[in-house]
Formats: structure tokens, sequence, C-alpha cells
């Protein structure tokens, strides 16, 4: 089938999701617009595609699962029997339940996962885990799964020949974790606002950039990384001590896997 347009709807709170789309995407012929939905005005983003077009969703894997926020946002795209390509990013742990819960939204939603894959980046808390990822081997990889499932489309005459691979996960899906480190404000801060508007789930007060509401804070770090002035971050001794014991858990080197259904 001829593919007419490529689209990558992404969630990517420090970048390093979006570092693992472009790896992927680098391999393609064709060019890739990149729908960004990390922020949260991006909750009122409603978008359509057709059977011609592909759409490439990614997003992180926060203990098992895709973010609340990717999630619904990715719910509000919808497919018309189109043909869509899954990456749910983990930081070198386990992605659980992410992978199946991104291929139950996109089935949902009206596209036609054939491709899935759960590729490994820097963790967005504890970096040393799986510092530097994807790196190049990842690349090397990731790049052969994209020209595959290019492939895969050039070699059907339709969607109707795409077949959904299974991947692994439980329904019901494991309930989100509750993540104790929540970034805050040192003296450093000027009340800017970058924080407020980048933050993916409005967790940054609007008249009061210093705080941050625990409730709705997901740790996604996206704060501390938009931070011009370095003023937001984390307790380091707590985060020091518990990156130690996370280290010696999932510091062993895991590899990115890979489905697409014969």
């Amino acid at each position: 089938m001829q593919i007419e347009k490529i689209t990558a709807v992404v969630f990517s709170a420090t970048g390093l999701t979006k570092k693992t789309l472009s790896v992927f995407t680098q391999a393609l012929s064709l060019p890739v617009q990149v729908l960004d939905v990390t922020e949260q005005s991006a909750d009122r983003l409603a978008c359509s595609f057709g059977p011609q077009e592909w759409v490439i969703f990614a997003a992180p894997v926060y203990g098992g699962r895709i973010p609340a926020a990717a999630a619904r946002r990715f719910a509000r795209m919808k497919g018309s029997h189109t043909p869509a390509t899954l990456l749910a990013v983990f930081g070198n742990r386990d992605y659980d339940d992410a992978l199946l819960e991104m291929q139950d939204i996109a089935l949902a939603g009206g596209f036609v996962p054939f491709a899935c894959a759960a590729p490994v980046a820097e963790h967005s808390l504890m970096h040393s885990v799986a510092k530097g990822r994807p790196d190049d081997a990842d690349a090397v990889l990731l790049k052969a799964f994209a020209k595959e499932a290019q492939q895969k489309l050039a070699d059907v005459s339709g969607v109707a020949e795409l077949a959904v691979p299974p991947v692994k996960g439980h329904r019901p899906y494991m309930d989100y974790p509750s993540i104790p480190f929540k970034p805050a404000a040192s003296a450093d801060c000027v009340r800017c606002g970058q924080c407020v508007k980048a933050c993916p789930v409005g967790a940054i007060p609007p008249d009061d950039p210093t705080k941050t509401d625990a409730s709705r804070c997901i740790s996604c770090m996206r704060c501390v990384t938009v931070c011009p002035h370095g003023a937001r971050g984390l307790n380091k001794l707590l985060l020091a001590a518990a990156e130690k014991v996370f280290w010696l858990k999932c510091g062993k080197r895991k590899e990115p896997e890979f489905f697409i259904a014969k």
C-alpha cells in the first residue's frame, strides 16, 4: 500500500521519548510531521487520520503504564483503519502493561497497530540507569525496526492485510504507582512561568510557580528540564539514596523488544 503521510504523536516530558522517536523516524524514507501532545493545552487537541496515512504513537513508561495524560490525549486521535506504530519507551526496569495499554487505545480509536516496540531510554529520575540510551546499539535496532515496519506496509495492498501482534501485559492494567519524588522550587526561582506553561498536568499554580500541587504532579521532571534558571529539582540526598537501590535492582542492561505480525 502507498502511504501518503506520516505523523508522529508524542508525549515526551524530558525529551528522552522524543529522542528515541527521532532515531526511529530517521530510518524512514518519507518526512514525518511531529505532533507533540506533552503540554496540557493538548487536552483540547483532536485529529483525524485516513487509511493512507501512518501514525506513530510514542510515550514514556511510568511505573508500568503510560502517563494518564498521554493516554487521554492519544484517545483523542481518531483513525479510519489507519496503520499505526507504537513506541512505549521505558527506563530499563520494565514496560509491564504500557504497550498493551497503547495498543488498546489505538484499536479503540480506529487504528491498526501492526508494529509495536518497547525501546529503552535513560531513566528520567534515576539517570545512572540506562545512562546515555538510546545509544548506538539501540539505534541500529530501532532503525532496522523502522525499515521493517515500512517494508511491511509496502508489501501489503491494503490495511485489511495487516494484523495486530500480541504484546505482553494484563487487563485490568496495573495501578499507577505512587511516586514520592515531587520537584520543588529553590530560592533561585524568578517566577518566570516557564514551568507553569510546560507542566503536562497543571501541577504548578500560575499565581505562584514556586509551589507544586503534589496531588496532580506525575513526577515527569518536565519542569526541571525546562527551567531556564535551574531553579527546580528534587531532594538530592533522598534521590541519591533511592537511586543506589534502584540501580542494584535495575542497572543491568535490558534490550528493546519489537513486535510485528507476520
